[in-house]
């Protein structure tokens, strides 16, 4: 093993050497060669000889590694552990075969062979702790990706509830805006002058959100952004901008949506975004690293849960001094191949975005090609030549400029590029730029120094190869702006048109398909709904408290009726005496209270109060003035406060204290409640008699069908269950009779003996009717329990004018109406818990259900998708139509007034 470890170590050594260099390399080689270890200690057990073969061998592989080269560490100390370990299963095959080089049989020795199999073994074991070691690395790692994206998720929950704030306060600037001009009429308000391009910007954004999928003619100029996956797209933007201002990964897709950037000249260099008030201070580190934040969060909340990208448009505006006036969409780059983690259809969904900007022949395509790689591996440029084909609207641009001189070996490539010579596509303009010196952090000012000493300093400039009007991004930049502007003096009034003529057709339209209607989109009638929906709950506060108590009752009752006559009742009824029959009562309704009582009673206030809104609702739906258009969202509103609205907890152990009270007291006090208890036992029995006795005479297998046709032919089933019924009602007058001449209580006894089961089933078979043990059981529960309760309804009719005898403690010939007290205790709990929950849903839960029914309300409004789901049907989707044709017309014609004014 001594020697193992002194092999091992000798491995370690030869390839630090190899790491370390050539000169330092033949140093320690040296050092190890004079330190060999003494093996004439294994002459013991190795022949002499093949000691001395083996140390001279292990010389002789120490002479034969030579380091000329240290590029490549890597499979230089892989070549050395093949050599060491080849070199040490020779030796061991040598040794294992008994014969030295002479041929001379020696003693065989597996020593060698061990101790090769012993390096290996450590080998292994090596490689399999370096990757235990790194197990706990991937875990974190994974562990802070899980966190990064669980604090995103918030950051763009938070996202969309500002956004809603937002939208709010601009509604409420409207109101107010419309009270100021009714206060003001007559007269002239001033007016803030805006810039053409933030007017134009508008008209875009309006075109955007009328049809994102680009269906209608829209052929305003746009300045689109495409190119390779990092190709500089972004940062060509960014030098325009003159700002940092877009996410950036390290070779990772940060373009996830398009984002249109409206640029125009001010005295501050300030961002803000279409929908929000806040500017961001261009020249401030914290401020650009904030808004290159908030468009992160923005492209992740329009990316639909499963995809990769969204066509939903960002839309921000940057002002600053010497900016050129333009509008440019940047759009996610073009991928060669899908990623872990990407969608199946990413890379066809990027193309097919790409297309729909391009395609609009007014559009000016901006083409960015990586100059740092070969022009073969380009995707962009066949996309482009496609759509553009003749280069009427392509202007070329080349980035990394710097970076292909250093690499390039013939220069004649970047002429023919530059010249349209290299590509299929064609192109107004060609530009060579540098946008950056290789760190993502350096500012613009200092880029732009780096690229105009480029160009001064280039070999390929002075060659002529770079044209001074065909370099830097400030050149770009002006040649953009003019193309620009010329394309759209050229469209926009043809635009303006073709909008007329299309709020004509929809104007017509609505009026042979609705002509008493007001038109009224999407946004109103949610509006209108919304008040609607208000006015019924308040409406709950008006509903009297009788009709409260009534409807908690019944549902009380219809909620505990099975289990106060099965479990109850019955089992109590079941006692020999009358105190056993109380005790058993009280057991039972003592537990029931302090269990399950309390919990099913806030149940069914809960349902009662969501089926009292529910019936507001529907009966508001059923007059004359009820929109029907609105009705889906009246009930999906009343459907989500069913599942949201949580009854308030401290009213579960004050209705506890209140009916564990309530049920314990036996005492009744006046005839008048006497009288009520035995109204309420013979109600609640007739209804449960008629229940039962339809349960045992119905055909439950009867198919539906024949229900509904209403044949009533009896079926075999039915047959069956008759006669066993009328065996099983035999029995119980037996017992009856049996009852009457012992004088004792055994027609009481609710199961069934094994002698009257036998009994029953010998009957039903000289019947020739052959039923199981368990089907004459379950006929016998149902037969019993109508018996039992034909029984008890005779004992209320009874005990009505008992009182006075109850009252004196005094029975009449065996007659105790304890069963009236039972029922007594049962309506005066039911009574005091409609009370309490009446009282509840009075003064706490019609104020929370309000607020929830506001809140649902507020999430709907920011609901996209549920709006259009809920709110739908032609008569929409035509004033919707309507209104984005009269909006886009307006700021059309409010842009062409002031694009001539300027002129």
């Amino acid at each position: 093993m001594s020697f193992l470890l002194r092999l091992l170590r000798l491995r370690y050594l030869i390839f630090g050497t190899a790491v370390g260099g050539g000169y330092a390399a033949r140093k320690k080689y040296q050092e190890i060669k004079d330190a060999l270890p003494d093996l004439s200690w294994m002459k013991e057990y190795v022949p002499e000889e093949t000691v001395d073969n083996f140390t001279k061998s292990l010389a002789d592989l120490a002479d034969s590694i030579s380091f000329p080269d240290t590029t490549n560490l890597q499979d230089r100390v892989k070549q050395l552990q093949e050599a060491f370990a080849n070199y040490l299963s020779t030796s061991s095959n040598t040794t294992s075969d008994g014969q030295n080089t002479n041929g001379e049989n020696q003693p065989t020795s597996d020593g060698v062979f061990t101790w090769t199999k012993s390096f290996k073994d450590v080998q292994l074991k090596s490689e399999e702790q370096q990757r235990l070691s790194q197990v706990p690395q991937l875990k974190a790692h994974e562990h802070q990706e899980k966190i990064h994206q669980e604090m995103m998720n918030i950051q763009i929950k938070y996202q969309r509830e500002i956004d809603r704030l937002e939208k709010e306060i601009k509604s409420m600037k409207k109101q107010i805006l419309l009270r100021q001009e009714r206060n003001f009429s007559g007269k002239k308000q001033r007016e803030i002058k805006r810039s053409l391009i933030d007017m134009y910007s508008d008209v875009l954004d309006e075109l955007s959100e009328y049809d994102t999928n680009y269906n209608i003619q829209d052929h305003l100029p746009r300045v689109v952004v495409i190119g390779d996956q990092s190709s500089g797209k972004t940062s060509v933007l960014e030098m325009i901008t003159q700002a940092r201002i877009f996410p950036r990964g390290a070779g990772e897709m940060m373009t996830r949506s398009p984002v249109k950037v409206t640029l125009s000249e001010g005295p501050y260099h300030v961002a803000t975004f279409k929908d929000s008030p806040k500017e961001y201070d261009l020249t401030k580190e914290s401020d650009l690293a904030a808004l290159r934040k908030e468009i992160e969060l923005r492209m992740r909340a329009s990316v639909k849960n499963g995809q990769t990208i969204s066509s939903e448009v960002i839309s921000l505006s940057v002002k600053g001094p010497g900016l050129q006036r333009m509008v440019l969409v940047d759009l996610p780059g073009i991928i060669s191949t899908e990623t872990i983690g990407m969608a199946s259809d990413t890379k066809s969904s990027i193309t097919r975005l790409a297309n729909s900007y391009m395609s609009n022949p007014n559009a000016i395509i901006l083409c960015i090609q990586d100059g740092s790689v070969d022009a073969e591996r380009s995707n962009v440029t066949e996309l482009v030549s496609k759509m553009d084909p003749y280069g009427k609207r392509t202007i070329f641009v080349l980035t990394k400029v710097d970076m292909a001189e250093a690499n390039l070996h013939d220069s004649g490539r970047i002429k023919k590029i530059l010249e349209g010579k290299l590509f299929p596509m064609k192109a107004l303009g060609y530009f060579a730029v540098v946008t950056g010196k290789g760190n993502a952090d350096d500012p613009i000012d200092l880029i732009q120094k780096y690229e105009e000493e480029f160009f001064q300093n280039s070999k390929l400039f002075r060659d002529g190869i770079f044209k001074a009007n065909q370099t830097t991004t400030r050149n770009l930049s002006f040649a953009v702006s003019d193309c620009f502007w010329k394309m759209v003096k050229e469209s926009v009034e043809q635009q303006t048109d073709t909008f007329k003529a299309t709020k004509f057709t929809l104007e017509t339209e609505w009026k042979n398909s609705f002509p008493k209607m007001r038109e009224q989109d999407r946004d109103e009638l949610f509006e209108k709904a919304r008040g609607e929906i208000l006015d019924e709950v308040v409406n709950l506060s008006l509903i009297p408290s009788q009709q409260w108590e009534d409807n908690l009752t019944k549902y009380l009752w219809e909620k505990m009726s099975n289990f106060i006559f099965d479990d109850v009742f019955l089992t109590a009824a079941q006692a020999e005496s009358i105190s056993d029959f109380n005790t058993t009562v009280d057991v039972k309704l003592q537990q029931w209270a302090e269990k399950e009582l309390p919990r099913q009673c806030i149940d069914i206030g809960q349902f009662v109060l969501l089926d009292e809104f529910q019936n507001l609702i529907e009966r508001e739906q059923k007059s004359r003035s009820n929109d029907p258009i609105t009705n889906d969202i009246k009930l999906q509103v009343v459907q989500e406060c069913r599942t949201r609205h949580q009854w308030d907890a401290k009213a579960l152990d004050s209705l506890r204290v209140i009916q564990t009270q309530a049920l314990q007291d036996r005492s009744v006090s006046d005839k008048q409640q006497w009288e009520s208890a035995a109204k309420f036992m013979e109600s609640t029995i007739r209804n449960e008699l008629q229940h039962q006795e339809s349960e045992l005479n119905s055909n439950q297998n009867q198919s539906s069908w024949r229900k509904f046709m209403g044949f009533q032919q009896t079926t075999i089933e039915e047959t069956y269950r008759k006669l066993c019924a009328k065996e099983l009602e035999r029995i119980l007058i037996s017992r009856q009779q049996f009852d009457q001449t012992t004088k004792n209580s055994y027609t009481f006894r609710s199961t069934l003996d094994f002698d009257e089961l036998t009994t029953v089933k010998k009957n039903l078979q000289t019947q020739k009717i052959d039923v199981s043990n368990d089907y004459i059981t379950d006929v016998w529960q149902r037969v019993y329990k109508v018996h039992f309760l034909k029984r008890n309804l005779s004992t209320c009719l009874d005990c009505r004018r008992f009182f006075y005898y109850y009252q004196k403690g005094i029975s009449d010939q065996g007659l105790d109406c304890h069963e009236v007290v039972f029922f007594w205790r049962l309506k005066r709990m039911i009574e005091i818990t409609s009370n309490a929950i009446r009282q509840q849903i009075s003064n706490i839960e019609t104020r929370r259900l309000e607020r929830e029914v506001k809140e649902i309300l507020d999430d709907f409004s920011t609901d996209e998708t549920r709006k259009i789901n809920l709110l739908k049907g032609k008569r929409v989707d035509l004033a919707e139509e309507l209104k984005r044709v009269r909006q886009v017309q307006e700021k059309l014609e409010e842009f062409i007034v002031a694009l001539n004014t300027e002129n």
